[in-house]
């Protein structure tokens, strides 16, 4: 198997591409918006991730030898190639060649918003379609989750527990690099460590324990080999004696010079046994022994044990963040939005649906984002095509909801040129600063934004003029007088 990621696409964006070459249309400009409905989780935000595996996927995109003759391989249903020839010709010379404007990595982003914006050939722009939805969906989907287990953890480190519980390689790489743009400090998973440069962090698991004829002498073993990295599993057999021979491995570490990083509870009661532990570390003189827990927690359970007043300082999380539990899917979708021919003026395109908030907006879309005294007021979604925009942003799923925002207010656009006809222009910012600005752009938002149960509704909407412009339309496809 060669490695192009060329053919991650649903057979229905080659067949569309072929029929789009077959007609004469394969190089009509068109714009496609990346986007999602509605936020994860029943939360009121979401963290953008996984632009740069789409850069990765973008730069090396071609066809193979090996790709082709794959296509070249499926037949109909009469029997006959569903390809001819003369497309796998065309194919082989394929290059991408389309604008590419995005929303960097680490931003607060909401539904509606296009997170990429495609134009350029329809036929290049809608091969890419599946492929782009895969890398932005679920790193999107796992970003806004480590986002939400740092809030619950106010500033305690969260640990990435995931890895055996991913789905899959891949799937256990990019979750891990989601999760650290939305906050999680450090990760389990080796490969991710060295791939992304995320911190890696671990000791040892109840089997080390179990190896040993008692639990005291698989501390003191583990502790005499690792002295400078003594986290101890205490659950294995009873939880609170674990603790005590935690301590006394402790003392003995502190005798010959160094210290005991702490213990970390898996199983049971964690606020009972944390309180526990905790009044037991500091009476034997370990106030700054940590107590990590581990144990399929979520934002949930972290809150909850909080309330409790559970002594816990550092969280382990993996089922319930690697996988987005509670959520399995994003909901991305990829929708066309605007045609023309020759550089002409543009044809907005509209797709209809009985429910509302599937219908799609249409337009070369950008969304502004206002601030006031440093914190984000309003996002508006407008044509950049269009009319120079106002500044009155409609509800797009009530007309009778409008925000007008002041001149004095700062405003920016937050889609920025990724690639000018199939060429990069942007340059990746590091993970680190990703992360960073991830943690930066949460500050900007009210807490009600942030919170987890009935979270307030940030204001999104259309630009007056474009809203008046999608109604217009939704109209006269419904056979509506004006």
């Amino acid at each position: 198997m060669n490695g192009s990621l060329t053919l991650l696409t649903d057979l229905y964006q080659l067949t569309m591409a072929y029929g789009y070459w077959r007609a004469g249309k394969e190089t009509e400009e068109a714009v496609f918006h990346l986007f999602f409905r509605e936020n994860p989780f029943d939360g009121g935000f979401s963290i953008a991730a996984g632009l740069e595996s789409v850069l990765h996927y973008l730069d090396a995109l071609r066809f193979t030898a090996d790709d082709l003759e794959y296509l070249g391989s499926i037949h109909a249903g009469d029997g006959n190639p569903l390809f001819p020839s003369d497309f796998i010709d065309y194919l082989r010379a394929f290059r991408f060649t389309c604008h590419v404007d995005a929303i960097p990595e680490g931003t607060v982003v909401f539904p509606h918003e296009p997170l990429i914006r495609v134009t350029g050939p329809i036929a290049q722009a809608q091969i890419v379609e599946s492929a782009l939805l895969n890398l932005v969906n679920f790193q999107t989907l796992i970003a806004t989750k480590a986002a939400r287990l740092v809030l619950a953890a106010k500033g305690d480190p969260i640990i990435d527990f995931g890895l055996r519980r991913a789905q899959g390689i891949d799937g256990a790489l990019s979750a891990t690099r989601a999760a650290f743009i939305g906050g999680v400090s450090s990760t389990s998973n080796v490969l991710a460590g060295a791939r992304f440069g995320i911190p890696v962090k671990g000791t040892h698991a109840h089997s080390w324990v179990m190896s040993f004829p008692s639990e005291l002498e698989a501390f003191d073993t583990y502790a005499r080999l690792m002295p400078n990295n003594t986290l101890l599993l205490v659950d294995t057999y009873n939880t609170l004696q674990g603790v005590a021979n935690a301590i006394e491995v402790g003392r003995r570490l502190r005798k010959n010079g160094h210290e005991l990083l702490g213990i970390r509870l898996d199983s049971g009661d964690l606020a009972y046994l944390s309180i526990q532990a905790r009044r037991m570390l500091d009476e034997a003189g370990f106030p700054n022994a940590a107590i990590a827990a581990s144990n399929e927690l979520d934002e949930q359970v972290i809150t909850s044990l909080k309330d409790q007043g559970a002594a816990i300082n550092m969280w382990g999380v993996g089922t319930r963040l690697i996988t987005a539990y509670d959520q399995p899917a994003l909901g991305g979708v990829y929708k066309l939005a605007a045609i023309r021919n020759g550089g002409g003026a543009w044809q907005y395109k509209v797709k209809l649906s009985e429910q509302s908030i599937k219908v799609s907006t249409p337009g070369v879309l950008n969304v502004r984002r206002f601030e006031e005294d440093g914190q984000a007021v309003g996002d508006m979604i407008w044509d950049e095509a269009g009319e120079v925009p106002s500044d009155i942003m409609v509800d797009p799923l009530d007309l009778t909801r409008r925000k007008k925002f002041t001149s004095q207010m700062q405003r920016t656009d937050l889609l920025v040129p990724i690639y000018r006809n199939g060429e990069r222009v942007y340059e990746s910012p590091s993970l680190e600063s990703i992360r960073a600005r991830a943690a930066e752009q949460m500050t900007k938002f009210h807490g009600g934004v942030k919170r987890f149960v009935n979270p307030h509704r940030y204001p999104v909407g259309l630009e007056q003029q474009l809203f008046d412009l999608k109604t217009k339309l939704v109209l006269e496809q419904r056979g509506v007088p004006a």
